[in-house]
């Protein structure tokens, strides 16, 4: 018994498939085998499984955990919740040595996939192709499983709530804050958490409907923070956070709507944790402002470039000992008092704690920032067999003319204008360029520099290639 994926499938930090057509429980089932053969080989015994509220998670569920069962491997079923409760399952029960969590993120609701974690670290890249290989072989292990169900969801919003541990109850009781969950999973854990935080809280969209009835859960592109800017200002809030389908990225408004990014979150959260943490070397993604870094200096911390997704990053903290890192996409990764993996309702929880050790308000905060202009993330087609190449084209030609390259994950080229940015994308037939400026006339010539650059690689900048 054998089994083929489809060749999209298997991506560089998780599986990700259309129903249907790339992905169905045939995949979950070689997925079990081949996970729990592995786990089998590695000592391990036990899985977390969780699952999102799309409408495919559950029968997924079942097959996942049919193929985990038949290589000999238990499954604790831990429920329907957001993928960082399926991590603090695996990080907190004693007897589980790994995880698995059914989800789609932020793709279309006609997607899913699954993230995954091998011994406490994250399982990517060559363990995600490792699966497809044993599958191709048939080389599963046999055996015989079982599994249990377990109650996760009141300890995981409890070690949450944790994160506001020494701060006076009186400076948290006076905040308003607004809550988008986007009717992804993270809405049931939300409910429970803001009933258990001080303060008073207006919630969105907390009821878990996989279609997507009001808005894409991707807080990353502003269209989608439109209902919670309305919120913030109906209300007169202080400000509003937002969640991707499956919780572990996070998006925030200012109290006069302004888009907090991923990289200016991580300042606030830096500027917070390097009073606790003097010295502490920070990590964020080569996507990330320079402003960023130099706050991170500025406040005497290590700031580290390091490559975009989520898996790398992770991988990174645990070799450098970060106690903190992001990615511009909204992952925020908290080891400092937490157990270093992405979850967007601690990174919220930890925004609050900022706030209010640093005594002062996410607008003020947001409004101390220094005012750099950049381009969003600027994705465009590329096919796969050149991706790579351009890349390695441009790092050539601009080593020949002398320019200043940090080269840790593509090209980003720092010129008296600014920077700009071109990597290939690790899981998409994508180029990703961006560029930050003092002006939009420095924009503009940075904006030259990468359309040259293309140009001489027989590219241009063409349509938007989408997430």
């Amino acid at each position: 018994m054998s089994h083929q994926f489809h060749p999209t499938v298997l991506r560089e930090y998780d599986i990700r498939g259309i129903i249907g057509e790339t992905l169905g429980t045939a995949d979950a089932y070689a997925i079990g085998r081949g996970f729990a053969t592995l786990l089998r080989e590695a000592g391990g015994s036990k899985v977390a499984v969780g699952y999102d509220g799309r409408v495919s998670s559950p029968e997924l569920e079942e097959a996942l955990i049919a193929g985990l069962n038949a290589s000999g491997v238990d499954a604790v079923r831990v429920g329907m919740g957001p993928t960082p409760m399926l991590y603090y399952a695996e990080a907190s029960m004693p007897d589980v040595q790994g995880g698995i969590q059914i989800t789609g993120s932020h793709n279309p609701a006609n997607y899913n996939g699954f993230k995954m974690v091998f011994l406490g670290r994250p399982f990517f890249g060559e363990d995600i192709q490792q699966l497809g290989r044993l599958a191709a072989a048939g080389a599963w292990a046999d055996g015989e499983g079982g599994h249990e169900r377990r109650e996760i969801l009141g300890a995981y919003v409890d070690r949450l709530v944790e994160g506001l541990r020494g701060i006076s109850q009186d400076r948290l009781a006076a905040l308003r804050i607004g809550w988008d969950a986007g009717n992804g999973a993270a809405g049931p854990a939300l409910e429970l958490l803001t009933q258990k935080l001080p303060g008073e809280h207006h919630l969105l969209f907390t009821q878990v409907d996989g279609t997507f009835p009001n808005h894409h859960p991707d807080p990353t592109e502003e269209k989608n923070l439109e209902d919670l800017r309305a919120l913030v200002a109906a209300k007169n809030l202080d400000f509003g956070v937002a969640f991707d389908g499956d919780g572990d990225r996070i998006g925030a408004i200012d109290g006069e709507g302004r888009v907090i990014w991923g990289d200016q979150l991580l300042m606030i959260y830096a500027e917070d944790l390097l009073k606790m943490v003097p010295n502490a070397t920070i990590i964020a993604d080569v996507k990330a402002s320079r402003a960023l870094f130099d706050h991170v200096s500025r406040h005497g911390g290590q700031p580290l470039m390091w490559k975009t997704g989520h898996s790398l990053i992770k991988s990174k903290m645990k070799e450098t000992g970060s106690p903190l890192a992001g990615e511009m996409s909204g992952h925020v990764f908290f080891a400092h008092n937490y157990y270093g993996y992405d979850d967007a309702l601690y990174a919220a929880v930890r925004l609050i704690a900022a706030s209010a050790r640093l005594g002062k308000s996410v607008t003020e905060l947001r409004g101390e920032m220094p005012n750099l202009i950049n381009t969003p993330e600027m994705r465009f087609q590329v096919d796969e067999s050149r991706k790579f190449a351009v890349v390695d084209e441009v790092k050539a030609r601009l080593a020949e003319a002398g320019a200043d390259v940090d080269g840790t994950d593509g090209v980003r080229v720092n010129t008296p204008d600014g920077w700009w940015l071109l990597r290939a994308s690790n899981t998409q037939d994508v180029l990703v360029a961006r560029a930050e400026s003092e002006d939009e006339a420095g924009l503009g010539r940075l904006m030259a520099q990468i359309d040259a650059q293309l140009a001489a690689s027989g590219l241009q900048r063409g349509p938007q290639a989408g997430h």
